[in-house]
């Protein structure tokens, strides 16, 4: 009876062990794609300061794939919280404020201000205008979308600095314009927005660059100029 009741508390034991390891990948699954997308940003960073330019936008598209599924999988686990929240705007600031204002290469002073305004917009988006008190409206273009189709612009122009520094005012005034924008929800919507994303996921990770910055060029430009008749959850 002694060995039976011992092996039955170490059953019950490594179950309990194993319930509290499933329900703290369930709580911090999305933390994860955060923190990845963070690691993203820094590692884009690092590259731009050696002027690897081509990994560094690489690294932002990726952190552009992983910022649209953490929200989606933190929905999916009921697994929200406040420092989810507050994992994804940092990582959000990092990747898509400080390490896409490096691919404008900032030099002189013209340069260099023109990439803390971009800097400051991603920042009073993040800050101010990314609630609209609509469920599942934000107010201002989210920050994740200036930053792809700049990174597109840069690979498809061989960086061209003129026309990114255009590009780059152009995001800016959509950002503090405070205009509504629908959450795409391309993980939790239609299938046909679900076949979007894996192809973003394909293109970005298995085919050559020029192929993956036009693809997000159109998936980018079509919802900065088509919110709502394309990409709000009704359409």
């Amino acid at each position: 009876a002694g060995i039976f009741q011992a092996t039955k508390k170490l059953v019950l034991s490594e179950r309990a062990g194993w319930g509290r390891t499933l329900e703290f990948i369930r709580k911090n699954a999305a933390n994860g794609l955060s923190v990845a997308n963070l690691l993203a940003g820094l590692s884009s960073i690092l590259c731009s300061l050696n002027r690897q330019y081509h990994h560094s936008c690489w690294l932002l598209l990726v952190g552009f794939l992983l910022d649209l599924a953490d929200g989606a999988v933190a929905r999916r686990l009921d697994a929200c919280s406040a420092l989810g929240a507050k994992l994804d705007d940092f990582a959000d600031f990092t990747t898509f404020g400080l390490a896409t204002a490096l691919l404008l290469q900032p030099q002189g002073v013209l340069g260099g201000l023109l990439a803390i305004a971009y800097v400051m917009a991603v920042f009073a988006r993040l800050c101010f205008f990314s609630s609209a008190g609509i469920p599942f409206t934000y107010r201002g273009l989210p920050c994740p979308y200036a930053s792809a189709l700049l990174v597109s612009t840069f690979l498809l122009t061989a960086g061209n600095v003129t026309l990114l520094r255009v590009t780059t005012i152009v995001m800016i005034l959509f950002m503090v314009d405070q205009g509504f924008y629908p959450h795409d929800k391309v993980l939790e919507s239609q299938l046909w927005k679900k076949v979007v994303y894996a192809g973003g996921v394909a293109t970005v990770l298995f085919l050559p660059a020029t192929v993956a910055s036009v693809y997000c060029l159109a998936w980018s430009t079509s919802y900065i100029i088509f919110p709502f008749a394309v990409w709000s959850c009704k359409a």
